[in-house]
């Protein structure tokens, strides 16, 4: 551990910490949690930080062997931020590897969630946001559409980018609906 200290970051780290940065960002938008109803607690920001991570590592998923490797040093660094924050917040060392599991179990149904349901329509995927994102409240059937949308948004602006732009940290996601209340 005390090593990596001493080791120099790669291009590859570089750009992943820069993507993680910009996905983080995006996440913390405040009109995911005024105007959409995420909840704007711990869970609520997990939640849209795994969601923007998924649509990265969806476009991802089919490009070369360099893109790939770009998305699983964004997913490492995701852990090692979720594992920093719970230290953060004192948890326990004994209780960290435990909590970073499960939430690895989250994100990873998450995943599956999301495509299976993206393969079928936006209305199922909007199912699967309601169900992840907000407890499958039926009061937040309309905002679960609306960020179904918003994904769909942001998976074919996604799409118009090149690898190589991913390769150097860059990212555009779709402009967020302002939605009326």
């Amino acid at each position: 551990m005390i090593f990596k200290l001493f080791r120099k970051e790669t291009d590859r780290e570089k750009s992943a910490a820069k993507l993680y940065d910009a996905i983080v960002a995006r996440a913390r938008q405040p009109v995911f949690y005024l105007d959409y109803g995420v909840e704007d607690t711990t869970n609520g920001r997990f939640e849209m930080i795994v969601l923007h991570a998924y649509m990265l590592m969806h476009r991802l998923r089919n490009e070369d062997r360099e893109a790939k490797a770009l998305a699983q040093a964004v997913f490492d660094r995701f852990f090692r931020d979720m594992d920093d924050s719970l230290r953060e917040r004192g948890i326990g060392d004994l209780s960290v590897p435990k909590k970073i599991k499960k939430m690895a179990q989250h994100f990873y149904g998450r995943v599956e969630a999301y495509d299976d349901a993206r393969e079928v329509s936006e209305d199922k995927l909007a199912e699967a946001l309601s169900r992840n994102i907000f407890a499958d409240d039926p009061e937040t059937r309309v905002e679960a559409r609306d960020l179904a949308t918003y994904v769909l948004a942001c998976a074919a602006r996604l799409d118009e980018q090149q690898p190589q732009d991913f390769l150097t940290g860059s990212i555009e996601f779709a402009d967020i609906p302002a939605r009326s209340k």
